[in-house]
């Protein structure tokens, strides 16, 4: 058996640990987690999308969006709004103060997206993407 630090599991952990604290550190003074800045990423691109159309993009629960769309209504980054076709839905937009903090996040994400691949090339960067995506999002697809 290999030791731990060269455990393909282990090994993507810290990675994703160190992008994440990269990310988070960056947001912090917006008041801004990286999975809410994911979420207003999507609402950026096309605002007014129901919990389960993010709740599908961003691969997370019910429980989990609901929760995350309560603490990101509470710190007035989105509101909810009832749906005119559908009364039992909601769509989520993002306010004036989430507008307001567009650039700055998506500048605070560049700059952390750049700090955690900064010892690759550009085509390492390249490949790993390609690699991460082959295995994020293609579940049970794989070899067994």
């Amino acid at each position: 058996m290999e030791p731990i630090e060269e455990c393909l599991t282990f090994l993507l952990g810290k990675a994703q640990q160190r992008s994440y604290q990269i990310g988070k550190q960056l947001l912090q003074p917006y008041g801004v987690t990286p999975v809410q800045y994911a979420m207003l990423h999507l609402l950026y691109e096309r605002d007014g999308q129901n919990g389960a159309e993010l709740g599908e993009r961003l691969r997370l629960d019910s429980a989990t969006m609901t929760g995350l769309i309560d603490r990101m209504a509470q710190n007035r980054l989105v509101e909810r709004r009832p749906d005119p076709c559908d009364r039992r839905v909601n769509q989520i937009f993002v306010t004036d103060r989430g507008q307001e903090l567009q650039a700055v996040l998506h500048q605070s994400m560049q700059v952390a997206e750049e700090e955690t691949v900064q010892a690759l090339t550009d085509d390492e960067v390249s490949l790993l993407k390609n690699l991460l995506y082959r295995i994020g999002l293609h579940e049970g697809e794989g070899k067994r």
